[in-house]
């Protein structure tokens, strides 16, 4: 299906939904960049193995995936992972995947079938059986601030729909936040305090790590993040697991969440994604 041109691919993806597949929406960031302290900035998007991987093990298995960002933009791929190296170390796997994104022209700021969370809303949240959010460090400059996002997250607990996220992604389970703009800026200034009403408190999940984020600071070029997601989600009452060596992959499932810690852990997100959808196929 995703040799075929963007737009018919885009058109027959619906149309497995109609047939029975699952309908699965895949929610991404707007932003290019994200806001560091002291008024710096770093380039960034979504890591191309974390949307790539289930991507393709979604479309493999016939489910019809539909593409959103909070303001419908085309979300843009952090160069930094376009790196073998998400890819098992396999050139030519990095390559299929990345094919796989172009001919679906997601980046495309003319083609993307990217749609908004406000079309999503119209749609109607029924529509969509299971939810994914891929990781980067773009997250944490909009969707974890997204009362639109927070109230399709409200939807898909309260309804006991799947929701995978992954590295950066859980941190996007924050926009459930009453308030989430004011509770995330406390946080953002210090603050400690677990914010009250927070619809995921007390759920095992995972997210990339203090420690992991400590690693890999170097490419911040200096910076620092005004949040970091491990401190956030645990303020706001999560119960944080993590793997015992960096960056291998780890996965944590609590009810409708699947949560994976880091880019290695995509894969095993994806076919846990995949599982869950085979064990409850659309009513």
């Amino acid at each position: 299906m995703y040799h075929l041109k963007p737009l018919l691919a885009a058109m027959l993806l619906t149309l497995a939904g109609a047939s029975g597949a699952a309908n699965v929406l895949v929610v991404l960031s707007d932003a290019d960049q994200l806001e560091l302290k002291d008024g710096k900035t770093y380039p960034t998007g979504f890591y191309l193995n974390e949307l790539a991987q289930p991507l393709k093990l979604l479309l493999d298995a016939g489910h019809a995936v539909t593409f959103a960002t909070p303001m419908g933009k085309a979300p843009t791929v952090d160069l930094s992972s376009l790196d073998p190296m998400y890819f098992g170390g396999e050139a030519a796997s990095m390559l299929q995947h990345q094919d796989l994104a172009g001919k679906l022209a997601i980046t495309s700021p003319q083609r993307s079938p990217v749609i908004s969370l406000a079309r999503v809303e119209q749609i109607g949240y029924a529509h969509y059986d299971a939810l994914y959010i891929p990781g980067g460090h773009a997250p944490m400059q909009d969707l974890i601030r997204s009362a639109a996002l927070g109230r399709l997250l409200s939807h898909f607990h309260q309804a006991g729909k799947t929701t995978a996220l992954v590295c950066h992604g859980p941190a996007a389970l924050l926009s459930a936040l009453p308030k989430p703009e004011t509770s995330i800026a406390r946080m953002e200034q210090g603050s400690k305090a677990t914010p009250p009403g927070w619809i995921y408190a007390g759920y095992r999940m995972t997210v990339i790590s203090n420690q992991e984020e400590g690693l890999a600071k170097a490419a911040l070029k200096g910076g620092t993040m005004k949040l970091l997601p491990q401190t956030a989600l645990q303020t706001a009452g999560a119960r944080y697991s993590s793997n015992a060596t960096p960056w291998t992959s780890h996965m944590v499932i609590d009810r409708e969440l699947i949560t994976g810690q880091n880019p290695a852990s995509a894969v095993q997100v994806g076919q846990a994604l995949l599982e869950r959808l085979g064990k409850s196929p659309r009513q």
